[in-house]
């Protein structure tokens, strides 16, 4: 093995969406379980672009003096990967850990992680400990889990809980790709050479709803489906042929049947007719939306567009308002 590179700083990125509630808490619990690290340290929090008063309280504790605080102001709402990208162009640590700004993965399990991957590990990930979510979301979860295993060979338990610890050569690697449908666990085991999950606890939301709704998690779950591989392509493949091949036997056996039993027999089967066509035109229609995801992501690449805009960055001991784009992915996409 490798010799394994000391852990000079830490940098823990946060996306914040409607939390005003949660925000005093999640900054003192955060900050107290920072100072038991023997490194330097810095919190990045995203404003992904909050209607209540998130991106204000952010504003203030990042701009009072010796402040380890930065706040990351984005302009409108890009979504919780977006966001944490966002905060992964601002890092100036070795290890950079992200968590929600929800409270349900606990700010003290920080220490624990930062320990873990003193040993030499790419990632980080956790496992929530008798995870506080409805029957419906943990289903869920098993089964998007189950997917990206297979597809991305790496067996870890829980994708969906975004308390991680990665190397900064993890987050540059992630920061060099393009694509708009990124999610952030599965795209850094593409490029984690070793990996190690721990469990954390995971309490109870204290304030405020889930920011993901049915639709969101729907919109996810092609994304995951999309962005992961091209296997449902080749299996639409292989659905075609199977139903090409049974659509062409079912006719040859109906003419037969014509044949020996006449046309009284033949208007019988009128309505069994009329079921294998619906049957085949739904499996057309399922095989043209799943092909324009494809083409759907493929069209959103290819304009480059930005993954997000920050409007303003607020740093300790400055008030100053910081203009700029993404980067450094910008200015490699334009």
């Amino acid at each position: 093995m490798s010799q394994i590179e000391s852990i000079q700083k830490v940098s823990i990125v946060i996306p914040v969406y409607n939390e005003q509630e949660s925000l005093p808490i999640l900054l003192a619990r955060t900050s107290a379980a920072c100072q038991l690290l023997t490194q330097p340290y810095e919190i990045i929090l995203v404003d992904d672009g909050s209607t209540d008063d998130s991106a204000a309280i952010l504003t203030r504790a990042a701009d009072a003096a010796d402040s380890a605080i930065i706040a990351v102001i984005l302009n409108r709402n890009y979504g919780q990967h977006a966001a944490i990208m966002a905060g992964f162009n601002q890092v100036s640590g070795d290890l950079v850990i992200t968590l929600d700004a929800d409270l349900q993965n606990p700010p003290e399990e920080i220490p624990r992680l930062v320990k873990v991957a003193e040993e030499g590990y790419d990632v980080v990930g956790t496992i929530r400990e008798n995870r506080q979510d409805s029957w419906f979301r943990k289903t869920g979860s098993r089964l998007v889990n189950m997917m990206i295993q297979h597809a991305t060979g790496k067996s870890m338990g829980d994708y969906g809980c975004m308390l991680r610890a990665y190397r900064r050569h993890i987050v540059e690697a992630m920061l060099s790709c393009h694509e708009r449908s990124t999610f952030i666990p599965i795209l850094a085991n593409t490029f984690a050479r070793r990996t190690k999950e721990i469990t954390v606890r995971h309490a109870e939301r204290s304030f405020g709803d889930s920011k993901y709704s049915l639709m969101k998690l729907i919109n996810l779950m092609y994304d995951l489906v999309t962005c992961l591989t091209t296997t449902p392509l080749r299996l639409l493949s292989a659905l075609g042929s199977m139903i090409a091949v049974s659509g062409f036997m079912l006719a040859f056996l109906l003419v037969i049947l014509r044949l020996i039993f006449g046309s009284v027999w033949a208007g019988g089967g009128v309505f069994t007719l009329f079921a294998i066509l619906f049957m085949f035109i739904g499996a057309q229609f399922i095989g043209m939306g799943l092909l324009g995801e494809y083409i759907g992501r493929i069209y959103h690449d290819v304009r480059a567009r930005p993954r997000y805009f920050i409007e303003k960055i607020v740093r300790a001991k400055s008030a100053e308002t910081i203009h700029k784009k993404e980067q450094p992915c910008q200015e490699k996409e334009q």
